[in-house]
């Protein structure tokens, strides 16, 4: 039995690196083997990559650019993402770039993940430009599937202000989303929150599921503020 191939795609911003990882972390169960592929040639700041010592503790591959281009902010994939694709025995998470021009590196990988089969997840929180109503979605939809010679499968909504997330804010995104999922005929079933406002944010608004997040993927300045500097 072939085990799921997963692929994260959405505008800049939208929050897919952070979901990549959350999935990761929920899919790794016992007798499981899971790969988190970083494939985000675009975004400097939010890159799954950045949890590859964390993960390797827990039994997650993390396949990204390894040695002096471990933090290089390069458009590099690494060849190891065929031979993950193709395997059926690894449970695959893709984390694409998050633009067209990202999209573009799963061009070389068509063949096999048609092949394989695969779930390409939309994650959209229509506070960030370019995803703001219906009609830019289904424009950067178009536009993402034109770039990765793929089709999206299942919208997930990540509507968030940070600190000013509101349960209206949520609804906002869900509402949105509803109306694509009318007109494209797609899915939609879920919105994530992230952990610090899951007291703020109930489950089942509009009818949907609500996955809580952890906030793992820090900004630069966020760090240096931890590590006191």
């Amino acid at each position: 039995m072939k085990n799921p191939l997963y692929i994260i795609i959405g505008a800049y911003g939208s929050g897919k690196s952070e979901f990549s990882i959350h999935l990761a972390q929920s899919l790794n169960v016992p007798g499981s083997k899971v790969v988190l592929a970083d494939m985000d040639v675009v975004n400097p700041y939010f890159r799954s990559r950045d949890v590859r010592e964390e993960f390797a503790a827990l039994g997650i591959e993390v396949i990204a650019p390894e040695g002096p281009y471990k933090h290089a902010d390069l458009p590099m994939i690494s060849p190891r993402i065929k031979g993950a694709i193709e395997n059926p025995d690894l449970t695959v998470i893709l984390d694409v770039g998050g633009d067209p021009a990202g999209c573009r590196t799963l061009g070389r990988f068509v063949d096999p993940i048609t092949t394989r089969g695969y779930e390409m997840l939309f994650v959209v929180n229509t506070f960030r430009p370019f995803t703001s109503n219906k009609d830019e979605i289904l424009q950067m939809q178009a536009n993402l599937e034109f770039a990765s010679k793929l089709k999206i499968t299942e919208y997930v909504c990540n509507n968030n202000l940070m600190e000013h997330t509101t349960p209206e804010v949520v609804a906002q995104g869900i509402a949105i989303l509803e109306v694509c999922s009318r007109s494209t005929g797609l899915p939609f079933r879920r919105y994530l929150v992230l952990d610090s406002y899951a007291d703020i944010v109930p489950d089942g608004i509009g009818g949907k599921e609500r996955l809580v997040m952890a906030y793992t993927l820090k900004k630069p300045w966020e760090i240096l503020v931890m590590k006191g500097i």
